[in-house]
C-alpha cells in the first residue's frame, strides 16, 4: 500500500458496495471487544482455581483490559486519522487476535496480565478506528441505522457474552474464553484485508504519545491503590501514596494538554458542565456494572456453589433487562429530563444492591442485581444524551471519544473497588465470613448509587439551564 492512502474506485459520491458486508465483519469484531469483559468475568472463579492466582491477580484481569482500552482508545482514534482507518484497524484486529492467543495459553499471573493489557491496546486501535469507517462509508438514513446496528451491540455482548462465558467455562475450559476470539479474529482480518476500502486520511499532526502515558499512569496507581486497599485497608499508606501520585500524573496530564501541538484530549470539553455530568454518569453506571458481573460470578460459584454455566444462565436476566431499560429510557428521557431520570435511576440501582444485603441467596441476589440494572441501562442514556447534547456537531466525535474513555475507566475502576470491598468473601474459607464480605460489597455499590444521585441530581443539567 502507498503512504497516502487512495479513494476506492468508484464514484465519490456514490455508497461503498460493500459497505453492509464491511459494518457485519467491523461489528462482528466490535462484538469480540465487548464481549471480552463479560464472558471472562463468568470464567474467573474457573480461572483463579487452576493458574493459582490470588484475588488481587484476578481483579487485573478484568482491570488491565478496560484500563488499557481507555487510557489508548482517543490515541487510537488520533492514530487512525494520521495513518488511515484501514491500517489502524487491521494492525488493532491483529494484535487483539494474538494477544487473545497468548491469554489462552498462559500457564501464570505475569503472561496472563500482560496478554489482557495487550488486548486492551489492541481493542484501543480498533473500535474507534472502526467506527471512523463506518461513518465515513454511510450516509443520511443508512449511517443512522449503521449507528443504531453499531450502538446495540453493547447490549448484545453482555447478554451473550454471559451465555458464552458459562458454556465455555462448563465445557472446554476458562482457557477458550480467549481461544475462541482466535479463529473469529483471523478470518475477519482475512476478510477485512480484501474488502476493506482505503479511505483517505483525515487529519495531520502528531501522536500524542506523552499524554496517553501519563494516562494510562494516573489510572493505573488508582487503580492499584483500590486493589490494594482489599487486603491493607483504605488507609494504608502505601494505597494513599498510590492515589496522591496518581493526582500528580492527572495534574500533569492537564497541564501537558495545554501546551501539546496535537493534544489527546480537548480538556475546553471538561469545561462545560453537560459533559462533566455525562461522562460522571458513564462512569458511575459503568463501575457499578462491571462490578455486578465481577461480584456476581464469586457469589454464585464460589458461595452458592453454582457452575460456570448455570451462573451464564442466572445473569442472563441482569443482561436483557440493562438493554431493555436501556430502550425504554431512550423513549422517555425528552418527556422526563435527563436530571430526574439519572437520579431516579440511581436510586433504583441502590435499592436493588440492597435486596441481597437484606436476603441472603441466589433468587435475592439475581433479583436486586436485575433490579439495579434496570436503574443503569437507563443511565447509559442519560450519559450519552447529554454529554452529546451539549457540544456542537463537529466537536461529536471529540465528545464521543471522551465518553467512551471513562465508560472504560469505570469498567476498570468498578472491578476495583467491589474486589476491595468483597476481599473477604472472595477469599474465605467459612460461610458466616464470605456472606459478610459479599454483604458489604453490595452495601458499598448501594451507597455509591444513593450518593450519586445526589451528584446528579445537582450535576446533570435541567432542560431549563
Amino acid at each position: 500500500m502507498s503512504d497516502t492512502e487512495a479513494t476506492s474506485t468508484h464514484a465519490p459520491q456514490a455508497p461503498h458496495p460493500r459497505r453492509w458486508p464491511v459494518l457485519g465483519l467491523l461489528g462482528l469484531a466490535q462484538l469480540m471487544l465487548i464481549l471480552d469483559i463479560t464472558v471472562v468475568a463468568i470464567a474467573l472463579p474457573g480461572m483463579g482455581a487452576e493458574l493459582g492466582l490470588d484475588r488481587a491477580a484476578l481483579t487485573w484481569v478484568v482491570s488491565g483490559y478496560a484500563l488499557a482500552f481507555g487510557s489508548l482508545m482517543l490515541l487510537g482514534g488520533r492514530a487512525a486519522d494520521l495513518f488511515g482507518a484501514r491500517r489502524i484497524v487491521l494492525a488493532g484486529l491483529a494484535l487483539f487476535t494474538a494477544a487473545s492467543l497468548a491469554a489462552g495459553l498462559a500457564t501464570g499471573a505475569p503472561l496472563l496480565l500482560g496478554a489482557r493489557v495487550a488486548q486492551g491496546a489492541g481493542a484501543a486501535l480498533l473500535s474507534p478506528a472502526a467506527l471512523s469507517v463506518v461513518v465515513r462509508l454511510f450516509d443520511g438514513d443508512e449511517r443512522n441505522r449503521a449507528l443504531g446496528i453499531w450502538s446495540a451491540l453493547g447490549g448484545g455482548g453482555a447478554a451473550l457474552g454471559v451465555l458464552l462465558g458459562g458454556l465455555i467455562t462448563a465445557g472446554p475450559g476458562w482457557a477458550w474464553v480467549f481461544f475462541v476470539n482466535v479463529p473469529v479474529g483471523l478470518a475477519v482480518l482475512v476478510v477485512l484485508a480484501r474488502i476493506l476500502p482505503a479511505l483517505p486520511r483525515s487529519g495531520g499532526g502528531s501522536l500524542d504519545v506523552p499524554g496517553a502515558a501519563l494516562v494510562a499512569a494516573g489510572t493505573g496507581a488508582l487503580i492499584y491503590a483500590l486493589i490494594r486497599a482489599g487486603d491493607h485497608g483504605w488507609l494504608d499508606a502505601v494505597s494513599l501514596s498510590l492515589v496522591a501520585c496518581a493526582a500528580v500524573a492527572y495534574a500533569v496530564f492537564a497541564a501537558w494538554q495545554r501546551r501539546a501541538s496535537a493534544p489527546l484530549m480537548n480538556l475546553r470539553l471538561l469545561g462545560r458542565r453537560p459533559v462533566v455530568a455525562g461522562i460522571f454518569v458513564i462512569a458511575v453506571a459503568t463501575a457499578l456494572m462491571v462490578g455486578v458481573f465481577f461480584l456476581g460470578s464469586f457469589y454464585l460459584q464460589n458461595h452458592q456453589g453454582h457452575g460456570a454455566l448455570t451462573t451464564g444462565v442466572l445473569f442472563l436476566p441482569v443482561a436483557l433487562v440493562t438493554m431493555a431499560a436501556a430502550t425504554a429510557a431512550g423513549r422517555v428521557i425528552g418527556l422526563a429530563g435527563a436530571r430526574p431520570l439519572a437520579a431516579a435511576a440511581l436510586l433504583v440501582a441502590a435499592g436493588g444492591f440492597l435486596v441481597p444485603v437484606l436476603w441472603s441467596g441466589t433468587a435475592a441476589m439475581v433479583t436486586g442485581v436485575s433490579i439495579a440494572a434496570a436503574g443503569l441501562g437507563a443511565l447509559f442514556v442519560v450519559a450519552s444524551a447529554t454529554a452529546l447534547g451539549g457540544v456542537a456537531p463537529h466537536e461529536a466525535g471529540v465528545a464521543s471519544g471522551i465518553v467512551s474513555t471513562f465508560h472504560e475507566f469505570g469498567a476498570s475502576a468498578g472491578a476495583a473497588a467491589v474486589s476491595s470491598a468483597a476481599a473477604a468473601g472472595i477469599t474465605a474459607h467459612t460461610a458466616a465470613r464470605a456472606a459478610s464480605g459479599f454483604d458489604d460489597a453490595f452495601l458499598v455499590a448501594a451507597g455509591v448509587a444513593a450518593g450519586s444521585a445526589l451528584i446528579a441530581a445537582w450535576l446533570v443539567p435541567s432542560a431549563d439551564d
